[in-house]
C-alpha cells in the first residue's frame, strides 16, 4: 500500500518551482496511528510536507536518498508539558530562578533549552508558563518560527493565572510586594481580564492553577472558585484558546472538570469518580510522573522501594486514569529536570504499566489531538508537515530507543543527522 498526498494545483502563470525532495529509507515506519512498525515502508518528503508513505516509492529525479538502515522513522515527538524558562531545581531553586535570575539570562537559557529539546527528537512543545519571565515565551516562539534560533514548534501559555496569594515565591516581609511566578487574580472580573490580557499578548493556551499551597509546608487546597474557573474557560474558549489546568487535589480537579477545561496537569489526587468524569468529557491528563520522580531524587531518593509518597501518588493516579479510560497526554513538566531529557517521562510511563506503543502514540498523534494540532502533525501521513525523527532500533519493543536519535527533520529540513 502506498499513501499519496493530493496533487497541488499550478498557477495560471505556469508551474511553480518544484521544491527539493528527500526519500527516507528506514528499517520501518511507526506512523503514530496503529501502534505497529511497518517494515519496509519509506517516506517521501517534498518541501515541508510528507507526500507519500509506503514500500518501494517512486521518486522524482534528483531526489536525495537518506539511508536509515536499522532505524525506525516516526513522527516528531511532542512535549505536552514543559517550561523552557526553568532549569533543574537541583541547580537553582525555583524561588531563586524567579527572583534572582535576570530575564536576559533566563531567555538565553531558554534558547539553549529549545535547541536541546529539538535535538532530542521533540519537534513540538506546549510550554505551560514562563514562571515569572512574563511574555518572553512569545518572543522565543517568534524567534524559532522566523528561523533565528532552532527549537520545536511552540504553543505557549505566557504568564499563567493563579488565585491571589496562593502561589509563590513566599516567605518574605508581608508588606513588601514580591514578584510572583504567575499572574494573580481575585474574582470573576479579574480572571476574565487576565485571560484576555494573556491571549492579547500571544498566549496559545490559557493555564490556570486550580489548587496550590497557601503557605509553605501545607497541603495543596483548591484556590480558584468554580465561578472563577467557569468564567475563565468561557473567555478562553470564546477566543478560540484551549485551557490547561494545574490540579493536584480532587476538589481542584472536580472544579476543572465542571468548568469544561481541555487538559488537567498532574492529577495526583484523582479518584475513580474524578477520572470517570474526565473520561466522560474526554479531558486529557498530563500525569507528569517525571516531575515527582525528579523532585524526590533531588531530596535524596535513590529510586529504590518504597518510593516516596508523592511518587506513589503519581503512579497510582495514572493507573486509575488509565482504568477509567482517560486520554493520556505525554508531558513530564520538563524544566523541573533537564531539557533534552524529555524521554524520561516516556520511560516512567512504561515502567508504570503503559505499553511502549501506547506511550509512543501519546507522544505523537495523541498529543497532536489534545493540543489541537492533528491537522498539521503527529502522524506519518501524506499532506502533514514533515516533522520526523529516526531512532536506532524498535521503540515499540524498547522505549529506550527514543533516546537514540539518529535524524531529526522539522518542516522537511534535516536539522540533525548522525554520520554513518
Amino acid at each position: 500500500m502506498i499513501l499519496l498526498a493530493p496533487a497541488s494545483a499550478t498557477s495560471a502563470a505556469g508551474p511553480a518551482a518544484v521544491p527539493a525532495s528527500i526519500l527516507l529509507k528506514p528499517a520501518g515506519v511507526f506512523d503514530g496511528v496503529d501502534g505497529t512498525v511497518h517494515v519496509g515502508w519509506q517516506v517521501l518528503v517534498t518541501g515541508e510536507r510528507i507526500v507519500a508513505v509506503g514500500p518501494n516509492l517512486p521518486v522524482p529525479a534528483d531526489t536525495r536518498i537518506v539511508d536509515l538502515a536499522g532505524d525506525t522513522l516516526m513522527p516528531g515527538m511532542i512535549e505536552g508539558h514543559g517550561h523552557l524558562f526553568l532549569h533543574p531545581y537541583n541547580e537553582t531553586s525555583w524561588d531563586d530562578q524567579v527572583l534572582h535570575e535576570p530575564l536576559a539570562l533566563r531567555t538565553a537559557r531558554a534558547v539553549a533549552n529549545a535547541k536541546a529539546t529539538l535535538l532530542a527528537g521533540f519537534t513540538s512543545e506546549r510550554d505551560l508558563g514562563t514562571e515569572g519571565a512574563g511574555y518572553a515565551d512569545v518572543g522565543l516562539k517568534a524567534a524559532i518560527d522566523q528561523g533565528i534560533v532552532p527549537g520545536p514548534r511552540l504553543s505557549v501559555a505566557t504568564r499563567a493565572i493563579v488565585a491571589l496569594g496562593a502561589y509563590g515565591p513566599k516567605g518574605f516581609e508581608p508588606g513588601v510586594p514580591v514578584p510572583q511566578g504567575a499572574e494573580e487574580v481575585s474574582g470573576v472580573d479579574q480572571i476574565v481580564a487576565g485571560v484576555r490580557r494573556q491571549i492579547a499578548a500571544g498566549a496559545d493556551w490559557v493555564k490556570l492553577y486550580a489548587d496550590y499551597r497557601w503557605r509553605p509546608g501545607e497541603d495543596s487546597r483548591a484556590t480558584l472558585s468554580l465561578a472563577e474557573m467557569v468564567a475563565a474557560v468561557e473567555a478562553a474558549h470564546d477566543a478560540g484558546r484551549p485551557v490547561a489546568v494545574h490540579a493536584a487535589t480532587a476538589e481542584g480537579m472536580r472544579r476543572a472538570i465542571a468548568a469544561g477545561v481541555d487538559t488537567i496537569e498532574h492529577g495526583y489526587g484523582g479518584t475513580p469518580d474524578i477520572f470517570a468524569a474526565m473520561a466522560a468529557k474526554r479531558i486529557a491528563l498530563c500525569p507528569t510522573l517525571a516531575a515527582s520522580d525528579a523532585t524526590a531524587r533531588y531530596r535524596g531518593w535513590t529510586g529504590s522501594d518504597p518510593a516516596p509518597r508523592a511518587v506513589e501518588l503519581s503512579r497510582t493516579s495514572l493507573k486509575l486514569a488509565i482504568k477509567a479510560g482517560v486520554p493520556i497526554c505525554m508531558g513530564g513538566d520538563v524544566g523541573v529536570f533537564a531539557h533534552g531529557q524529555n524521554a524520561r517521562e516516556m520511560d516512567l510511563l512504561v515502567a508504570a504499566g503503559m505499553r511502549p506503543a501506547q506511550v509512543l502514540i501519546a507522544a505523537t498523534s495523541g498529543n497532536a489531538r489534545w493540543l489541537h494540532l492533528a491537522d498539521k502533525l503527529g502522524m506519518v501521513k501524506p499532506g502533514l508537515l514533515a516533522d520526523l525523527v529516526a531512532v536506532a532500533g524498535d521503540p515499540t519493543a524498547d522505549i529506550g530507543a527514543v533516546r537514540r536519535v539518529q535524524l531529526v527533520m522539522k518542516g522537511g529540513a534535516v536539522v540533525s543527522e548522525r554520520s554513518r
